[in-house]
């Protein structure tokens, strides 16, 4: 959020914390959830933006209903021109699957077929808001129309949204179980975010327990269980994370975590920051690679 509107809404919420916490903490919740403009800022971002919806178009839209949003999903390599394997490929806050395409498509390139989403509230997605529930949600109805796939990558929000949706964390969502997962520059635990997000607000205590409280009522599960090593352990799926130390958005202290798990592998990719990391080749290369490692029993035929 710019700062200046920051400075216009935080005396309501610190006045708000005091007076009247649970309806501060409602409001506050529905501000967390609030999707950002999916406008491109910045030369560089219209680049990429225009240079990414050009490979979307070359591919097959098949948008779906998920509750009151339509999600947008895009296929590479659909029906009988993909080679057998097929990968889910997810982006993260703020960003849509014209900013991942590159990935997507690199993922493609051997014949593989490949779905990426666009999140509810990004891209060609309806709505205005998202938060773990939703998307979640949409992962698992991908699978469910798409799906089986032989491996999943997610990016930042995304990386961690497909771990929760492999260890079946979202109460009553189900659950996705591909037998390779990658992720990229994602948190491992979610806690951070809520603490910046009221220190930002200037939340009081209550009205801080009340934005956690919610978050956790629409999940059915505490901010805890949504810890990403946890679940890694858990469902020991192969799993690869891909992390650079000099990303400024999620830190590298992230990753580390995951050397404690014996089926995960950390790929440093240092010098490539938090954005573009998802549109490297040798991250592309390898994250195929991984993917595609012994996926050759698992692999599914088109009449499949």
């Amino acid at each position: 959020m710019p700062s200046f509107a920051l400075k216009i809404i935080r005396p309501f919420f610190s006045i708000g914390s005091s007076l009247a916490p649970r309806i501060t903490s409602g409001i506050a919740f529905a501000l967390f959830c609030l999707t950002p403009s999916r406008r491109p800022v910045g030369v560089r971002a219209e680049k990429v933006h225009a240079e990414g919806q050009k490979r979307l178009d070359a591919t097959q839209a098949m948008p779906f209903p998920l509750g009151k949003t339509t999600v947008m999903a895009y296929r590479f390599n659909g029906g009988v021109q993909s080679s057998g394997r097929r990968f889910l490929v997810v982006h993260g806050w703020g960003s849509a699957a014209a900013y991942i395409s590159a990935l997507a498509e690199g993922l493609a390139a051997e014949g593989d077929e490949v779905v990426v989403l666009d999140f509810p509230g990004h891209g060609r997605s309806s709505g205005r808001q998202l938060h773990m529930r939703m998307a979640v949600d949409a992962i698992v109805e991908a699978e469910r129309r798409f799906g089986p796939f032989d491996g999943a990558v997610g990016h930042s929000f995304g990386g961690a949204s497909l771990m929760l949706a492999a260890g079946g964390v979202i109460q009553g969502a189900g659950r996705i179980s591909p037998p390779r997962l990658a992720i990229i520059g994602a948190p491992s635990r979610i806690e951070w975010l809520f603490d910046a997000f009221a220190a930002a607000l200037g939340l009081g205590v209550k009205a801080k327990q009340g934005l956690i409280r919610h978050a956790e009522e629409i999940a059915g599960a505490r901010l805890a269980d949504f810890d990403t090593v946890v679940v890694a352990r858990k469902i020991r799926t192969p799993l690869l994370v891909v992390h650079a130390e000099d990303d400024k958005e999620v830190d590298a202290a992230h990753a580390q975590r995951f050397s404690a798990v014996p089926t995960a592998v950390i790929h440093w990719a240092n010098g490539l920051g938090h954005r573009r990391i998802i549109s490297d080749g040798e991250v592309i290369a390898r994250i195929r690679s991984f993917l595609r490692e012994g996926s050759a029993e698992s692999a599914h035929t088109s009449a499949a």
